[in-house]
């Protein structure tokens, strides 16, 4: 594997030397690969009350709802439309908010994502490596791992999804509209990281890796279509005739 150039090098390590982690990681989402990005809600301290609607010990999500389920983890205020690639307004947002989770909003000419729970997901990525196929970023939690692949369009999908004879109801779809937590955030589920980093156009190729590989500004993203039909593959052939991603 050649060598990564300082100036990719830094770029890909999120700009730490620029601030927090998660300053770095928006600044590098929104400018150089130009992901509209915006801060999640994030987590704070619930009084000593223990733990609180799923965050970690003594922490909650910061949003009013005392029961949300993904805390930590979701657009409040600003919310998902709010998502931008402008430098200052990234910048204003985390210097104001330092720990925020970093949120992209999926679709448009943003990726989109496929998301499945985190131990069908483990199992999905060792049956895509086995036939062959190349896998852009996976971003995980204990909880969930998440696909990302090229913009599609909620028509193009629907049609895609009915063409299957069966799909897992074990995936998520995450397109337009919708929101996914990027790396290094940490949210009520705990820290999220790059199961696979990002790899970039003619840089080759490193199966499996979880580091970056140097090339061009935006990461490879693969098509939604070769993605769903590839987990419709994995996902046939379990003793019981059911699916080996379900829940």
């Amino acid at each position: 594997m050649r060598e990564i150039p300082g100036k990719r090098r830094g770029l890909l390590r999120f700009r730490r030397s620029e601030g927090p982690a998660q300053l770095g990681a928006a600044l590098t989402c929104a400018t150089a690969w130009q992901w509209p990005v915006l801060p999640g809600v994030g987590l704070k301290p619930s009084n000593g009350r223990g733990r609180g609607s799923g965050g970690g010990p003594g922490q909650s999500c910061a949003c009013p709802d005392p029961e949300c389920v993904v805390p930590g983890a979701h657009p409040f205020d600003p919310g998902v439309l709010a998502a931008t690639t402008d430098e200052r307004m990234i910048r204003w947002w985390w210097t104001n908010r330092p720990t925020a989770p970093v949120v992209l909003a999926t679709g448009g000419t943003a990726p989109c994502a496929i998301s499945l729970p985190a131990a069908a997901g483990a199992v999905a990525l060792t049956a895509l490596d086995g036939m062959g196929m190349r896998l852009g970023p996976v971003v995980a939690t204990a909880t969930r791992w998440s696909l990302l692949v090229a913009p599609y369009s909620l028509e193009r999908l629907g049609e895609l999804l009915y063409a299957k004879d069966r799909v897992p109801s074990s995936l998520r779809f995450h397109g337009q509209g919708g929101y996914l937590v990027l790396p290094p955030s940490e949210t009520g589920a705990g820290q999220v990281w790059w199961e696979r980093a990002p790899s970039f156009p003619g840089s080759g190729l490193r199966p499996g890796g979880a580091e970056p590989i140097t090339g061009s500004a935006a990461p490879w993203l693969p098509d939604v279509e070769a993605v769903v039909d590839a987990l419709v593959a994995a996902s046939n052939g379990a003793p019981d005739g059911g699916s080996r991603l379900a829940y």
